[in-house]
């Protein structure tokens, strides 16, 4: 509401000043401090949900993307099922996703996270976790602490098969970042102890699951003073890279990009340029933060004969928000679905086309950001 703005706020506006020149000083820092080189490619993320939506969840997945159920166990904490893409041959394997249901609920460091207007019917649900590799998670994590990271566990929970640890949930972005060390068999996510669950949920024969591949990029929408926060934490926490901003100055929306390189999952950060103060002012994207807290708002898959498959998605009964955006002659096809009931995550189909040398382009940041708005 407008009278719940912090002083100051009506007179707040995102610049770029401070980011461009914070943002170089933490990647030199990184290096200074010998974390460079110790984080790798992102390994996957992990979707919480309702544990009476869970197997539906899981289904959707495979009905609408390219991942396979590579498996499902119970462990202390968690019903953990893996979905996956197998990765073609001379190329990274891509990110795996992990849609989770907690044995106790009431144990959930993001509940308050999820208590907003339209998210709070589903008081367990949200994408918590980004989670990379590690190649020396003990060395990481003493870094780390040395600088003030705070992380769920005081302790790196060790496994026969991984390590792992995940920071305290960020205010900014309203997910964790996760780090993973493999002992034995990279992307083997069960251990001695847990129980293996037999979910019959065979993948779909829909041909046009082949043409969605590997996970493109992951986008957050969050609010407008928590931009430079979102994406130094990414820097700081990673070996991401600041890369660029689009302004959107209509719909009062900053789209953001941090990667490791050219051929990382990008993680995309969206917020306002200026604060939320009313409804009518807001904009798509603070209008979605006010709504649904800072949270990740969709995963983009890859997507090859996009203008067939998106037309296969539609008869096959997936909802867009939009119809397709840009093509050739812009370098990039793009869509939006509905959100899911499962997941509140909505699913992008993206296809970059050859000599495309950009990331994203302001028309169809434009037209993708006013979609949001019929959230």
């Amino acid at each position: 509401m407008a009278n719940s703005l912090p002083a100051g706020a009506a007179a707040f506006r995102n610049s770029q000043e401070y980011l461009q020149r914070q943002a170089p000083l933490l990647a030199k820092q990184r290096r200074r401090l010998g974390l460079e080189g110790l984080v790798g490619d992102l390994a996957g993320v992990i979707i919480n949900v309702e544990p009476e939506l869970q197997s539906q969840a899981v289904e959707e997945f495979q009905h609408y993307t390219g991942m396979s159920l590579g498996g499902a166990f119970r462990g202390p904490d968690y019903l953990t099922a893996v979905l996956r893409l197998e990765g073609r041959s001379g190329q990274a394997r891509p990110a795996d996703v992990l849609i989770r249901s907690r044995n106790n609920p009431a144990a959930n460091p993001f509940g308050r996270l999820n208590d907003r207007p339209k998210s709070r019917h589903l008081p367990n649900t949200r994408l918590e976790t980004f989670f990379f590799e590690c190649s020396d998670l003990e060395r990481y994590v003493a870094i780390q602490q040395g600088q003030g990271v705070r992380f769920v566990t005081d302790q790196i929970v060790r496994t026969d098969t991984y390590w792992f640890i995940q920071t305290q949930p960020s205010q900014a972005i309203g997910a964790s970042y996760g780090f993973i060390q493999w002992l034995g068999s990279r992307r083997d996510y069960s251990f001695s102890g847990a129980q293996p669950v037999d979910w019959r949920l065979p993948s779909p024969a829909a041909p046009y699951r082949g043409n969605i591949g590997r996970l493109d990029h992951l986008a957050t929408r969050l609010p407008a003073r928590s931009r430079d926060e979102a994406i130094l934490e990414s820097v700081r926490l990673t070996n991401h890279s600041y890369q660029f901003s689009i302004y959107v100055e209509s719909l009062n929306s900053i789209t953001n990009v941090s990667r490791r390189s050219a051929d990382d999952v990008g993680l995309v950060f969206t917020s306002g340029i200026a604060p939320f103060a009313d409804e009518a002012s807001a904009g798509p994207t603070e209008m979605f933060v006010h709504n649904y807290g800072p949270r990740t708002h969709h995963l983009a898959f890859a997507t090859e004969d996009i203008e067939n498959t998106f037309a296969a998605l539609k008869a096959d009964g997936m909802t867009f928000m939009i119809e397709l955006v840009g093509g050739p002659s812009e370098g990039l096809h793009q869509t939006f679905t509905n959100p899911s009931g499962n997941t509140l995550l909505v699913t992008e189909y993206i296809h970059r086309y050859g000599g495309f040398t950009g990331y994203f382009t302001l028309s169809n940041v434009t037209a993708l950001t006013l979609a949001t708005g019929k959230q």
